[in-house]
């Protein structure tokens, strides 16, 4: 019998409150399935299963709230029975959200166009849960302005003709994460002994290189400088892997793969920093439809359970209109967060020792003294330096 439980879907996160069952008994599931969307203080989820079987039995119902790591549905392994104690147990009925058997439909009765449009549509869960909250038939939306056309916030507030009474209740909600994350960086600086050091890295090289090649593209087909930044930072986490893990059960686990977390700055307030997989492999356009279309699905509240739960360090970034330098906070169970200031012109000194002006970035790095140094941490900027000085290499 497999226990599927609520996942941790970041260090801020104690409890969730289950939204929705997109499974019933009976239902097969694959890997990587979505079967739930669950609502936290950040944003409704949409929760993977990451074990194939058949779900016996759901345990907790939509509307329930359950701490972290609660068992919140049965599933039976490939292959596997019900044991005979837990056969004889009848399972509780299937929950409310569940579809009606197409018997009990009349054979002449006709589904409107609107539903099968409709099915067709990407729902975000966040769009769900409003959709609940002003009583909109999203049978009636049959498409959405959000990512690959799926229907999210806006969609569903212009369908039912008014704004949220909300600007008191995204307020609320805004307050609500700020105090969330509050609180997990708080616990963050108590338990982990940081240590913070910082860079300056020359971008001439980069920009130069990274302007000529935008320059043969059209306008949305170009490449970011933040995108350059993840890509280094994940090329140079390869040489030093005691950066990109977890610390958990008092030892330092290294992450499977790079998935580098992006914090992205939320409209209503507050932040989340959902993963981007497999950095180091991906290529720069790549990266680039990776990190805007992350960044819509942030927004339009339609993010993954393992883009939260999978970030193995995570990269924050200002802007061109942010600080100089930001000095992040460790998001546990991550063990490091690198920082980009904003990118500015700057009095350098080239190779031949003279003074030019060059555009240039304040990288900084946290990382937690149980897993390394602040050798190995000068060490990890000074490649991150390296590699941007090889644009080219980062293609």
């Amino acid at each position: 019998m497999i226990e599927f439980k609520l996942p941790v879907l970041g260090a801020d996160m104690d409890e969730g409150k289950l939204l929705e069952w997109k499974i019933r008994p009976g239902d097969e599931v694959e890997r990587g399935q979505v079967v739930a969307v669950v609502d936290t203080a950040k944003a409704a989820i949409d929760v993977e299963c990451w074990q194939a079987g058949t779900v016996y039995r759901l345990l907790v119902q939509p509307e329930e709230t359950v701490p972290v790591g609660t068992t919140i549905a049965l599933l039976l392994a490939p292959g596997e029975t019900v044991p005979t104690e837990v056969a004889t147990t009848p399972a509780p009925p299937a929950p409310a959200t569940k579809r009606r058997p197409p018997e009990e439909k009349p054979a002449t009765a006709k589904v409107p166009a609107t539903v099968h449009a409709a099915a067709r549509a990407r729902i975000s869960p966040a769009a769900r849960k409003r959709a609940k909250e002003l009583e909109v038939d999203l049978d009636r939306i049959t498409s959405g302005s959000g990512p690959d056309g799926s229907v999210v916030i806006a969609d569903v507030e212009r369908r039912a003709g008014k704004k949220p009474p909300a600007a008191a209740g995204q307020e609320s909600r805004g307050q609500q994460m700020r105090q969330t994350i509050a609180a997990a960086m708080s616990r963050s600086k108590r338990e982990i002994p940081h240590y913070y050091l910082a860079e300056t890295i020359p971008l001439r090289k980069a920009a130069e290189w990274l302007q000529a090649k935008n320059a043969e593209r059209p306008m949305e087909k170009r490449v970011l400088m933040a995108v350059l930044l993840i890509k280094a930072v994940g090329i140079a986490l390869q040489r030093f892997r005691e950066f990109n893990g977890f610390y958990r059960d008092g030892a330092f686990r290294p992450g499977e793969g790079v998935h580098v977390g992006i914090a992205i700055f939320l409209r209503d307030g507050g932040l989340v920093a959902p993963a981007i997989h497999d950095v180091p492999e991906k290529t720069l356009d790549e990266l680039m439809s990776s990190l805007s279309e992350l960044i819509q699905r942030a927004r339009a509240g339609s993010l993954r359970s393992s883009e939260l739960s999978d970030p193995t360090i995570t990269v924050t970034s200002l802007g061109d209109t942010g600080a100089e330098l930001v000095h992040g906070v460790i998001y546990p169970p991550q063990v490091a967060i690198v920082g980009f200031g904003r990118v500015e012109q700057r009095a350098l000194v080239d190779e031949e020792g003279g003074v030019i002006a060059s555009p240039a970035v304040t990288a900084t790095l946290s990382a937690d003294h149980r897993v390394s140094d602040g050798h190995r941490g000068a060490l990890f900027l000074a490649a991150l330096r390296e590699v941007l000085q090889q644009p080219e290499q980062l293609a």
